[in-house]
């Protein structure tokens, strides 16, 4: 399990498809404990209108046996850039991928998106009931509140 990108000059994927996702050995096998990737700048494109759709994503796992390598993971994100979808798409695609590939414990990914028309769109997944055991904080993103 060589790191593709760890170390060495990536070019960002063309698509979420193209793009490869890295794990390691977790340094921790057997102990509960929580990851959290925080992406407060994550974008994507509206699929009617081809306009920019902005959000902040939280992605918490309890890993298994690897890790996701956090290099390759921006890089996963970042081809969203130029990606067409629904919120809905990206938010449950992102975690989904990321769980079948990485084979975590447990995984949620919340999706917390910036309106569209006027409406914000927070879209969450979850691969089943957190471990009992896991000390699971708040994701911490404020709901939306506008200027007001």
């Amino acid at each position: 399990m060589t790191p593709m990108h760890l170390g060495q000059t990536s070019a960002l994927p063309a698509s979420p498809e193209a793009a490869v996702l890295d794990y390691v050995p977790n340094p921790r096998p057997g102990r509960t404990y929580l990851v959290r990737f925080a992406a407060p700048e994550f974008t994507s494109l509206c699929p009617v209108t081809g306009q920019p759709d902005f959000a902040h994503l939280v992605i918490d796992y309890v890993p298994g046996e690897t890790i996701v390598e956090s290099k390759s993971l921006k890089l996963f994100l970042g081809s969203f850039r130029n990606h067409a979808a629904f919120h809905e798409d990206c938010t449950v695609g992102i975690g989904e991928r990321l769980f079948d590939e990485m084979k975590p414990v447990w995984l949620r990914i919340g999706g917390y998106w910036y309106p569209r028309g006027g409406i914000p769109i927070d879209v969450f997944w979850q691969s089943s009931a957190p471990p009992a055991d896991l000390w699971l904080p708040d994701q911490g993103v404020a709901p939306y509140r506008g200027r007001g």
